[in-house]
């Protein structure tokens, strides 16, 4: 009966242990859960800032080119208005 008893007692700290453990690694998977749902809120905004400041530079890329076309031809003008005053 001893023999029994210490068996059990056995296998009852063994399944001590191996609920402690499962409760570890269960706040541990709950840990990383919350950190990937976080990581996937941050990747979203930082893909809508990315959008943003593209097409922002693409604006400023677009008005840019923009100037430098009416300087060329306020340019020629120029040249054209000094052309006929020689």
């Amino acid at each position: 009966m001893t023999a029994a008893n210490a068996r059990f007692d056995r296998a009852m700290a063994r399944l001590d242990q191996s609920v402690r453990n499962l409760g570890t690694r269960l706040r541990q998977h709950n840990r990383i859960e919350v950190d990937t749902q976080r990581l996937v809120h941050e990747r979203a905004r930082l893909a809508t800032e990315l959008d943003k400041a593209a097409a922002r530079a693409k604006r400023l890329d677009d008005s840019a080119h923009d100037v430098s076309r009416r300087l060329v031809d306020a340019m020629e003008t120029v040249r054209q208005v000094l052309a006929k005053a020689e």
